[in-house]
């Protein structure tokens, strides 16, 4: 009897009336039938209905993997997609004519529960992981008793091949599909731990582009059909892009386990536990040369971290910098950090590209945007001497104080603009007043950096006194204190009432042009904007 005729007549195998069957989802693992549960067996054993998703040429991973646990009396039912990475001309598209094709299987499925079978959807891996069972279980798991058998993932298999670990302490797995976008997928891989990539065959060429730009290639390992015949492990960098198929995996493993392995050491004995300012000893140089990469951190904390900067901080092997950022970031084993006082960032720039010349891959942490009155100038500066000009040096940005500052408060600084540090400590006051005097009447609205501290007391105020020569005393000021950390606060006043003991070293300071508006809303909310057109004269 067909399987068409069971259902119509409800006499095939298992068939009961009077009540619905059980659907099941089983996981059989990633390949080999031995990693399958002694539950994925049970329920195979005691269904009624096999059903498996297939190509239209007919052959299905999931089968053969359950091969021998199937009977002569199961039913089968093959589930064949009607598209898989060809074009269609349905109506709907691709997306379209896969629905249309799920909804359809799930009431082939449907009519056994109906007729009482019990029906076990076999998948490889797990159901619920990138699986094809997941589909049926939407449209099917609030109509009938169902329950979801686990199975070892092919991530889990693929670590077990290649004998590293994934995750250790407080790394962040990331598990990304080789079809998104290659930006997307760059800047995921720059910012995680460590990673798997699935679902490669045509997209391995993105891949492979994304981890090199990520800077993870080296790090990266593939492996394909892990746990069945044909299982290959390689470095990723060496795969041929034209041997690629779908059942494959790229694994960038644990830099924790990786960085405890034992391995031969390429910095000197002697420069192992430099830590404080000055300890660096004189070393013979060495043949590989480390990096040294400047990382903006934003105003605050990991918020407002870039990918880019988060994957750099991950991957280095010392942090140096100002203890207030050093602190914001998490602490990882195996990293040393080089934390030190905020006015030797001098020293810090050599301590940092002396480590590097030792064959260290160093980060400069530095608050905000690096190049914006920050260390990536400090770091250049002797980058740019000897010993030390050979020595790779990036700068990646952060956001700016500024730019923090103006979007909590709206759009101050939506048209022209001028960033002005108010501190004397490296410029005479004359220089500064001389710039306020110059921004001023040109009419550019003005991020002022630095504006006091404990030392400096007058320069806000007579800030103030050179700026309302210019300006109309309502003019907007913004004081934004603290942004993105526990003690924000952003408040406007007019530039007349500007009271310089109201601003310290947290604080930075927002002066609008004669365009600027403030604004209070219907929900009470203030907002200060910078119109993007400037009026004729």
């Amino acid at each position: 009897m067909s399987v068409s005729e069971q259902q119509e007549t409800g006499t095939g195998t298992g068939a009961r009336t009077g009540t619905t069957g059980r659907l099941y989802g089983v996981g059989l693992g990633p390949g080999d039938p031995s990693l399958m549960t002694v539950r994925a067996v049970d329920v195979i054993a005691e269904a009624d209905v096999i059903a498996y998703h297939s190509a239209r040429h007919g052959r299905s991973i999931a089968r053969s993997i359950a091969a021998r646990h199937l009977r002569a009396d199961h039913i089968e039912e093959a589930l064949v997609y009607p598209v898989t990475t060809e074009s269609t001309d349905h109506p709907g598209g691709y997306r379209g004519a896969l629905d249309e094709f799920y909804e359809e299987a799930a009431e082939r499925l449907a009519a056994h529960l109906d007729a009482g079978r019990t029906v076990a959807v076999i998948s490889e891996g797990d159901p619920l992981f990138y699986g094809s069972y997941q589909h049926m279980h939407k449209r099917l798991a609030h109509r009938y008793p169902t329950e979801v058998i686990p199975g070892v993932t092919s991530i889990s298999a693929a670590a077990a091949r290649l004998g590293k670990p994934l995750a250790e302490a407080d790394e962040v797995l990331t598990i990304l599909p080789g079809t998104l976008p290659e930006e997307e997928l760059t800047a995921r891989l720059a910012s995680t731990d460590t990673a798997v990539v699935m679902k490669l065959g045509r997209t391995f060429p993105t891949v492979r582009r994304a981890m090199e730009r990520a800077g993870r290639l080296p790090e990266a390992h593939y492996v394909e059909r892990a746990t069945m015949p044909g299982e290959r492990t390689a470095d990723l960098a060496a795969i041929d892009s034209d041997t690629v198929p779908y059942f494959s995996v790229t694994v960038v493993p644990s830099r924790i386990a990786a960085q405890s392995a034992p391995q031969p050491s390429k910095t000197p004995a002697s420069a192992r536990g430099a830590g404080e300012l000055g300890e660096v000893r004189e070393l013979d140089e060495l043949d590989e040369l480390g990096e040294v990469v400047v990382v903006g951190t934003g105003p605050a904390g990991p918020l407002w971290l870039t990918p880019e900067s988060r994957g750099a901080l991950a991957a280095a092997e010392d942090l140096v910098g100002y203890t207030t950022y050093l602190d914001r970031v998490p602490v990882r084993p195996g990293q040393r950090r080089h934390a030190s006082d905020n006015k030797v960032e001098s020293e810090r720039a050599e301590l940092a590209l002396d480590l590097a010349r030792r064959g260290r891959r160093v980060a400069v942490v530095s608050g905000g945007d690096p190049g914006i009155f920050a260390m990536a100038t400090a770091v250049l500066e002797v980058a740019s001497q000897d010993p030390y000009r050979s020595i790779p040096v990036r700068v990646l940005p952060g956001v700016t104080a500024a730019n923090a500052a103006a979007a909590r408060a709206g759009a101050p600084l939506g048209h022209d603009y001028a960033v002005i540090s108010l501190s004397d400590r490296l410029k005479p006051w004359e220089v500064i007043a001389e710039r306020l005097h110059a921004a001023a009447s040109a009419d550019l609205a003005l991020a002022l950096y630095n504006p006091g501290s404990r030392s400096r007391t007058w320069q806000v105020a007579k800030a103030r006194e050179l700026l309302l020569e210019h300006r109309a005393p309502d003019t907007p000021v913004i004081l934004a204190r603290d942004i993105g950390g526990p003690g924000e606060s952003v408040r406007t006043v007019p530039l007349a009432d500007l009271d310089p003991t109201q601003v310290d070293m947290r604080t930075l300071l927002i002066i609008g042009s004669s365009q600027t508006q403030k604004v209070r809303r219907d929900d009470g909310t203030e907002i200060v904007w910078t119109p993007r057109r400037y009026p004729e004269k």
